[in-house]
């Protein structure tokens, strides 16, 4: 199968937010939107009680659903080639399979009210520790015009600059994937990457021993030293992507978190591991995923 932009696709709010990104994302990229709908083997009564209003029967409302979102997100996004298709079997299974792919995996997250996060489903974490490929979450009620600038009337606007892309860089390891995925779509928007690097101080600063080892300020001008060049072989590559550096002691996620709330989009790696637990993903991300503002990306590295 020809690469693609693929989404989980469930009727719910969030999974039809993500559609709408998704075909912006599509297309970005110039490249076909596939809309995915598992539907799980499971008693009729128990489906029935899940249908929205108005839906005849189960079977109905699953054999129509896929096809009236895909005609209606074609109607919105007239250049990009929109499919839709119906599997059944287990989510994780089925939509893990389907990002081998895609390009990109798009999944829908329920927003949490004013903190504007996310509560990533089981589903969503399950299959984003264990594709090979970025997946991104879209809380439920994100809008094209959230991912840009205030016009200058001050109202929200699909029509102005995009926010900037937000990487979260581990400075100690950067990785190539993690890193072009960030410029790629930096450069794609036409807008600013914000590197953000957060670090702690070692156990020796904490327990007052800094003045015999050094002071936190030294440190602090070698982690930026380090976040800059990791960085520079990737600005060198994509000059016309602006780069605004950030490498602050303290929380990585919740630094990410803050910086979250005025980008377009957030960026993460994920270390693929073997684990005797299974598949996972990391505290940062895991945080990020849950009280992000806007879209995470979560890019898979070895």
């Amino acid at each position: 199968m020809s690469r693609n932009v693929t989404v989980g696709l469930d009727g719910s709010s969030e999974s039809r937010a993500a559609a709408e990104w998704a075909a912006r994302e599509a297309e970005l990229r110039a490249l076909p939107l596939r809309l995915l709908h598992v539907r799980e083997p499971s008693s009729a009564s128990l489906a029935q009680s899940r249908l929205p209003a108005g839906a005849p029967t189960w079977q109905d409302w699953t054999a129509r659903m896929p096809q009236e979102a895909a005609e209606g997100i074609q109607l919105r996004h007239s250049r990009v080639e929109v499919t839709a298709e119906q599997v059944e079997g287990s989510p994780i299974k089925v939509l893990t399979s389907a990002a081998k792919d895609a390009e990109l995996l798009v999944l829908g997250s329920r927003g949490l009210g004013a903190a504007r996060g996310f509560l990533v489903g089981s589903v969503g974490l399950a299959v984003a520790a264990r594709v090979e490929r970025p997946v991104v979450f879209v809380r439920a009620g994100e809008l094209a015009a959230d991912e840009h600038a205030m016009d200058p009337a001050g109202i929200p606007s699909a029509a102005t600059a995009f926010r900037p892309v937000v990487l979260g860089l581990d400075a100690d390891s950067p990785n190539d994937a993690v890193l072009a995925f960030a410029f790629e779509e930096a450069a794609r928007r036409g807008t600013a990457l914000r590197a953000v690097h957060g670090w702690n101080l070692p156990p020796y600063y904490v327990y007052g021993l800094s003045a015999a080892l050094g002071l936190p300020e030294e440190l602090a001008v070698q982690k930026a030293a380090e976040v800059t060049e990791a960085l520079r072989p990737w600005c060198q590559k994509y000059p016309d992507v602006r780069v605004v550096e950030e490498s602050r002691v303290g929380s990585p996620a919740q630094h990410l978190i803050e910086a979250s709330c005025d980008s377009s989009l957030v960026v993460l790696g994920r270390r693929t591991r073997n684990s005797r637990i299974g598949a996972r993903i990391g505290s940062v991300t895991h945080a990020v995923l849950h009280h992000a503002a806007v879209p995470v990306t979560v890019v898979p590295h070895g």
